[in-house]
């Protein structure tokens, strides 16, 4: 599969190395030559300098030939022009990443008349992540299947939680709920347990049931249903606005300090029931005199990821109950991991994701079953996928214990006729059915976890 890159940004950068490790063909156009070169060390991949709107720049990179163009320079313009000319040139399909919100607003009407595949907005991708956690604050972090009816949550087991000693069979026994631990992360380990595995303090679970399974769940472990009303944001961005409109549409209370005046204008014409601060919320008075220690919720969203981290851990230190922030750079999001903060999230990993479920789903189309839904979790370590079952064939009506599976990889889920049925070896996969599988591979096919 060949597919042509146009911008070496964040997205970019992410998808190029992801792309580049899963072996696809690509080709990088950037008008930086510096960071190309380095992209160029770091990457199994060819590059080309100069402007992804020009068509001869297009045809340098053999875009007339490609499967697929994904177009994430730093203006929705020059991609959205990008992807025009791409369609007309003869690409295949084409993704554009649209940030601004007014487009946004209009993109299904632009879809159709740019003859784009697919349109990422990295902002609401990352305010619809977080708006889920701050909805099931027991989490940190909460990605849907099924078209929301199925969600894998990732938990962190604490000290005096009742899991700690129990092993994941005993745990099924004693709770008698429709739960499956999918993956655990243990230290610098990552596993894909049995029923013989046995949990322990510190463990980041990743469990996949439905929603009220879930607060079943919770409950029975003596979780108060704790519901976040109260929320501070700091930043007013786009991911701000998208998540502050989400989160008073649930009834939330919600405040955002933004330190610039002709943004909290904004802001307060946007969003008439929020209340805007005017003010730097890296200062640590405003925050205390803004109520900081009675939000339910605290979650910092600015430009840059250490305003971010430290007031997170500011925030720790006031007693708050949940606490989101917002780090790009993955390299500092694995080193604040351990220091208490809730939820990471980076709306540079939610697009990514969002774009290699498309190719995924583009490159095995021919398939008996097709990737619907893809999440990295853990860091990358694991993913989980949901694939639809599109035709018979030899892992279909056949019981499930009679399917031998790769070690590392796990069926999780099935869902029929609005039916989710959490799998053991009597089940079975038939025509229709979605099914989640969670892999410590690279998998393109639902075959390919198969012996």
């Amino acid at each position: 599969m060949k597919i042509v890159i146009i911008g070496d940004g964040k997205v970019g950068h992410k998808l190029t190395a992801q792309l580049s490790e899963e072996n696809y063909d690509v080709v990088l156009i950037d008008q930086n030559e510096g960071k190309l070169k380095e992209a160029v060390n770091e990457l199994d991949i060819f590059c080309i300098t100069g402007n992804g709107a020009d068509a001869a720049v297009q045809k340098q990179a053999d875009v007339p030939h490609a499967d697929l163009v994904i177009a994430c320079a730093s203006t929705d313009e020059l991609n959205m022009l990008s992807c025009l000319l791409a369609r007309r040139l003869g690409a295949r399909h084409t993704i554009a990443r649209v940030r601004n919100p007014v487009y946004y607003r209009q993109i299904d009407l632009l879809k159709e008349d740019l003859h784009l595949s697919m349109a990422v907005n990295p902002e609401l991708t990352a305010a619809n992540e977080i708006s889920r956690v701050l909805l099931f604050p027991e989490t940190s972090k909460v990605e849907t299947f099924m078209k929301g009816r199925v969600e894998l949550v990732e938990f962190n087991i604490r000290e005096n939680s009742p899991l700690v000693g129990l092993s994941l069979a005993e745990v099924y026994r004693k709770f008698q709920i429709k739960i499956l631990v999918c993956a655990v992360k243990r230290e610098t380990e990552v596993y894909i347990p049995d029923g013989d595995f046995v949990l322990q303090q510190g463990d980041k679970m990743h469990i996949a049931a439905a929603h009220q399974d879930l607060e079943s769940f919770f409950k029975s472990l003596g979780h108060k249903n704790a519901k976040v009303k109260k929320v501070l944001i700091c930043g007013g961005g786009h991911v701000c606005f998208y998540l502050a409109g989400q989160l008073l549409q649930a009834g939330m209370q919600v405040k955002i300090i933004e330190r610039d005046q002709r943004r909290c204008e904004e802001l307060c014409e946007l969003l008439p029931k929020a209340t805007v601060i005017n003010g730097d919320a890296a200062d640590h008075d405003l925050l205390i005199e803004e109520g900081i220690g009675e939000a339910d919720a605290v979650v910092s969203l600015t430009g840059m990821d250490e305003e971010n981290i430290i007031m997170a851990l500011f925030a720790k230190t006031q007693g708050v109950g949940k606490i989101i922030a917002k780090v790009n750079e993955d390299s500092r999001a694995q080193m604040v991991e351990g220091l208490g903060i809730d939820s990471i999230v980076s709306a540079k990993s939610a697009t990514a994701d969002a774009i290699m479920s498309y190719v995924r789903a583009r490159n095995n189309s021919a398939s008996s079953a097709n990737v619907e839904t893809m999440y990295q979790l853990l860091g990358g370590r694991v993913e989980a996928l949901e694939f639809i079952i599109k035709s018979e064939c030899r892992f279909t009506n056949v019981p499930l214990k009679n399917l031998k599976t790769r070690q590392n990889n796990l069926i999780a889920c099935i869902g029929r006729n609005r039916r989710i049925i959490i799998p053991n070896g009597e089940d079975h996969l038939e025509v229709g059915d979605s099914v989640i599988v969670v892999t410590k591979d690279h998998i393109n096919n639902f075959s390919d976890i198969l012996v």
